[in-house]
């Protein structure tokens, strides 16, 4: 429904913000410091530069959190691992599937942008391609399922009801999409790559 996309975007949108202004509180809470020492003391530019190197590294750590909770999947090595890769390559597509054989993560575009998904989150490239925001959420009593059961799950629960799933979900990062491919595993990539030309 028209209401519930405009919602949802501007959920998104605020949730955006939110994570920027903190993000924007982090280099100035280290930065203010760093810089007034330098002003009293030039020579002290080196312990400047630990604060300033300090709010990067938070920064950075927020970026992989939000890489690190999607987990693509790994190459099966189980009869029942590979059944449920092959179903799940039946449920997203010729294109898709190549992808997801490369990378790990399905490919889905949505009415809020583009998602790729893996085991344990998804991550969502929102309209533009420049800002990204990552959920971590996980199927119920999983442990025993394949890794493509999992997925599987996730991405119906996706198609079902978007706003609902990225409502539900844990978000775990926000930003642009630079300093996530900068965390993301190399394998994965591609994947993000392809997720930003599509939302473009």
């Amino acid at each position: 429904m028209p209401w519930r996309r405009r919602a949802g975007d501007r959920s998104l949108a605020r949730e955006g913000r939110t994570w920027t202004l903190w993000s924007v509180a982090v280099l100035v809470t280290f930065g203010l410091p760093a810089a007034l020492l330098v002003w009293i003391e030039p020579l002290a530019a080196p312990v400047a530069a630990i604060f300033v190197g300090h709010a990067l590294a938070v920064l950075h750590l927020q970026a992989r959190r939000g890489a690190r909770g999607v987990k693509p999947i790994s190459p099966a090595t189980s009869d029942p691992e590979r059944r449920a890769l092959g179903l799940l390559g039946d449920l997203v597509g010729h294109d898709a599937r190549e992808l997801l054989q490369r990378t790990g993560l399905a490919i889905e575009r949505g009415r809020l942008g583009v998602w790729l998904v893996g085991q344990e989150g998804a991550i969502l490239v929102r309209r533009g391609g420049r800002r990204v925001h990552c959920f971590c959420v996980r199927v119920g009593q999983a442990g025993d399922l394949p890794a493509g059961d999992r997925v599987a799950h996730l991405l119906l629960a996706l198609r079902e009801d978007e706003e609902g799933f990225a409502t539900v979900a844990n978000r775990n990062f926000s930003g642009a999409i630079w300093r996530l491919r900068w965390e993301l595993a190399r394998p994965a990539r591609p994947a993000l790559d392809r997720a930003r030309s599509a939302a473009a």
